[in-house]
């Protein structure tokens, strides 16, 4: 699937912990902007949304979550490397095992080497961090 010319089913898992939201940072080169988004990533063909998160979040933090709830979905027109981009997202409560817990992962996802980490909330509240997608707030 390219994710740029293709509506792209993701899901992501919504980690709070202590006022703090588990995200991933990436960077816009374009833009040249610094973000976050919650932890997820595409749905494959046949793979049903909870096993999805499951994955990802194996494949990415090395963590078994728990699947807290189903919070809702939002659709997302973006654009990111200047190039435009659209997602149907599916929002899921999780909780990450005590013994899995880290300030911060490093994660390596399609060859790329990024972190995620725990942020203050308020910090995006403020606007002091920009978390996607937006309809993300209205879930923490």
């Amino acid at each position: 699937m390219n994710k740029f010319q293709e509506i792209r089913p993701i899901v992501l898992g919504i980690a709070i912990r202590n006022g703090k939201l588990l995200v991933g940072e990436g960077f816009d080169t374009v833009k040249k902007q610094t973000f976050y988004r919650c932890l997820g990533g595409g749905i494959e063909f046949l793979e049903k949304s909870t096993d999805a998160l499951r994955r990802e979040f194996k494949e990415e933090i090395g963590s078994t979550i728990t699947i807290k709830e189903f919070l809702g979905t939002s659709e997302n027109i973006f654009t990111y490397q200047g190039k435009s981009a659209h997602e149907i997202v599916f929002y899921y409560a999780v909780d990450i095992p005590n013994e899995d817990y880290q300030e911060e992962y490093h994660i390596l996802d399609e060859g790329k080497n990024s972190i995620a980490k725990w942020i203050d909330i308020k910090d995006f509240k403020d606007g002091k961090k920009i978390l996607y997608p937006e309809e993300v707030f209205q879930y923490i």
